[in-house]
């Protein structure tokens, strides 16, 4: 949460840092503070006053945000990376292409799509009657779990959601990692090697991040469900839940060299830091 909403007050602050890629990492921060809210303080309040007791409602809605914010990340990193792609790839047309325009509309059409797709999810399950056992064998309201205690038949529901997986992670995968394997196709090309190992640090930690919230995504909402899979479903569930928006503003934002220039100066101009007073030497 700290590492969000600094690099959001950084964004705003600085003018500087009011450029398409910042944009962009602006609304990655608040899609991550997002998503902390939705999941970890109620996991964490259960594990503090051992109260794991949550309302239909209330798992409905925490699914429905969850949902909402996974679509749209994949959407937003998608995004992020054709706006790396066209930045490093294409400089001289960069700054006629990804104009202020079209970064708003690739931004709220990421917001959009992502909570209409969850939108629709969340309004089929909520029709259905749950029955049976009335524990959620996961640490949050996620899909497989729900499922598994609805009465009626399910089968719809699933094709519908795997279809909607589909097309939020397969397309979106496959645009990002062709975006990154053009940027590294033009930074060997660089001749200086200093300035190419230092690209190579930036986009290898960006494409491990976007591999492992991609991958484990996949892993959990595409693969068929098997009682063997259960538990390590939560592992790979954590990673995309809690280690993404943990080191997201760390890999983006916080290594970037603007980044730390605009940090320095907020807590030069913030931070009031005590002055050595000086005491000069008299001159007869």
């Amino acid at each position: 949460m700290s590492g969000n909403i600094l690099i959001i007050v950084l964004i705003v602050a600085n003018q500087h840092l009011h450029t398409p890629m910042y944009f962009f990492l602006g609304n990655l921060s608040c899609l991550e503070i997002g998503y902390t809210s939705t999941i970890l303080p109620r996991m964490l309040a259960s594990l503090l006053t051992g109260d794991r007791t949550i309302s239909v409602s209330g798992c409905i809605m925490q699914f429905n945000w969850f949902s909402s914010l996974v679509a749209v990340e994949c959407a937003l990193l998608a995004v992020m990376s054709y706006d790396r792609y066209l930045a490093i790839c294409k400089p001289l047309h960069y700054a006629m292409q990804m104009n202020v325009s079209l970064c708003l509309q690739m931004a709220s059409l990421s917001w959009i799509s992502g909570f209409l797709a969850s939108t629709v999810t969340t309004s089929l399950l909520a029709q259905f009657t749950f029955c049976g056992p009335n524990e959620i064998d996961h640490f949050f309201c996620d899909f497989t779990p729900l499922i598994k205690l609805c009465c009626s038949d399910t089968s719809q529901m699933e094709l519908v959601t795997f279809i909607l997986s589909s097309i939020f992670t397969l397309p979106t995968f496959l645009l990002t990692v062709t975006s990154y394997i053009s940027i590294i196709a033009s930074i060997l090309r660089i001749p200086s090697t200093t300035k190419k190992q230092k690209a190579f640090s930036t986009c290898s930690s960006h494409l491990i991040l976007v591999t492992i919230f991609y991958g484990t995504l996949m892993i959990v909402y595409m693969l068929p469900d098997r009682a063997t899979m259960g538990n390590l479903n939560k592992v790979f569930s954590v990673f995309y839940t809690v280690l993404t928006p943990m080191v997201n503003p760390l890999i983006y934002s916080l290594r970037n060299k603007e980044v730390n220039r605009a940090l320095r100066k907020a807590l030069v101009k913030w931070v009031p830091f005590p002055q050595k007073s000086v005491k000069a030497n008299s001159i007869c």
